[in-house]
């Protein structure tokens, strides 16, 4: 895929009203972090400038972008579950589907966006039996997540308890964790998935944390674990750096 690169971004939730008048809806979050990535990839002649960015409501207004005038589409993450049969979940599998079935549009998944690209792919989603994963956790990487994400180890912020079970058909494996064994996929051409945020950074999850705790969703034990690790160095720039290479790919 040659630059400019169109990519759609399709936001799943809107962040509390305090992060979006400091950092932006879903939209500008990725932008910031897709833009950081362009100027740090490395790829001779490549920089921000070559990425053509667009955001779509699709819990709201339900709009998606035509195909035709985009290369690829970005899932974003969400406090939904993307097990449920809301009608706007049904509409954005559907959506998902037909982005699988094609063979130019490319996909990016990050945690609720994994987990849409794993339903429509036709695997299992659910609720994890372990519970939550919240904060900077490491990510045990397999070789082909090695070579993906060009390092050995991988550390990223996770805010979720839902879970792709299963890898669907045809893909690679690149990377799982005690309570999350299919953390992130990869198909060739199609699409690459993380079940974390590379978007997050501490300002933002502590705020969350601070947020759910307050609403009883966490514990103080737990908010307080969370909290003690969500400065910690996280890889979100490598992911993000692993999306574009994914996109620039022949």
């Amino acid at each position: 895929m040659k630059p400019p690169l169109r990519i759609a971004i399709l936001e799943c939730d809107t962040p509390p009203d305090e992060l979006v008048a400091q950092f932006g809806r879903y939209g500008q979050v990725f932008r910031t972090l897709l833009e950081a990535a362009a100027d740090n990839l490395g790829v001779s002649g490549f920089s921000k400038d070559d990425l053509k960015l667009s955001a779509y409501d699709v819990v709201t207004e339900q709009k998606y972008p035509e195909l035709e005038e985009v290369d690829a589409v970005l899932i974003s993450g969400s406090k939904h579950n993307s097990f449920d049969n809301d009608a706007w979940i049904l509409k954005l599998v559907e959506f998902t589907e037909k982005l699988l079935k094609q063979d130019r549009v490319r996909t990016i998944g990050v945690c609720f966006g994994h987990q849409i690209i794993g339903r429509a792919a036709g695997a299992k989603v659910g609720r994890s039996e372990g519970g939550w994963e919240v904060a900077v956790l490491p990510v045990q990487l397999t070789e082909k997540g090695k070579e993906i994400f060009q390092q050995d180890t991988l550390s990223i912020h996770q805010m979720h308890r839902d879970v792709v079970f299963e890898y669907p058909e045809g893909v690679d494996a690149l990377g799982g964790s005690p309570r999350c064994l299919v953390q992130a996929m990869y198909k060739k051409g199609k699409y690459i998935t993380v079940q974390g945020h590379p978007e997050f950074h501490e300002a933002f999850v502590s705020h969350l944390v601070k947020m759910r705790n307050k609403q009883g969703i966490f514990n103080t034990a737990e908010a307080e674990d969370a909290l003690s690790r969500a400065g910690q160095h996280h890889d979100g720039l490598p992911v993000a750096k692993a999306f574009l290479r994914f996109l620039l790919e022949d």
